[in-house]
């Protein structure tokens, strides 16, 4: 039996693996139904991302045990998402781990990754409505763009140096 998370867990992005992917996919169970109405589940996710030659998707682990999912858009290919640079498509903690700092780590490991490869900022967009994730982004420093995409709402986190 594996420890539960705490918030002073180590969090990584791993690689989804087909031993891996039905416990990834099944985190997706855990949100609300306003949270559910917000973002894919993570099983659509997957299989959107294997259509698109610009995802990169990893599960995000708390020390070993999987509690959420990222997927970015890296590069525009008009038939996904148009944003010439990196894109944060999908996020999602599940349930149980919200509130815990999971998210904001993950993202902090996102940043860096996305650094690594060059870029000096990060794209979002969210749903407006019960259970948005509006204030989650803007703490992390997230800005709105005054652009929209279809229905919502676009953002963008400048890194800093």
């Amino acid at each position: 039996m594996t420890e539960q998370p705490t918030s002073a867990s180590e969090i990584s992005l791993r690689r989804i693996t087909s031993q891996t992917v039905s416990d990834i996919c099944e985190l997706s169970e855990t949100l609300t139904e306003a949270q559910r109405d917000k973002v894919a589940d993570n099983g659509t996710s997957i299989a959107e991302a294997h259509f698109s030659e610009n995802a990169w998707f990893r599960a995000i682990y708390a020390d070993d045990t999987p509690v959420g999912f990222v997927m970015l858009h890296i590069g525009s290919d008009y038939d996904v998402i148009d944003c010439p640079g990196a894109f944060l498509w999908r996020l999602m903690i599940a349930g149980p781990y919200q509130r815990m700092g999971f998210g904001e780590k993950a993202i902090a490991l996102v940043v860096r990754e996305m650094k690594a490869r060059g870029f000096s900022e990060l794209f979002t967009c969210y749903v407006v409505g019960d259970d948005s994730p509006e204030g989650f982004y803007r703490r992390l420093g997230f800005v709105p763009t005054g652009e929209m995409f279809e229905d919502e709402i676009e953002m963008v986190l400048k890194f800093t140096s």
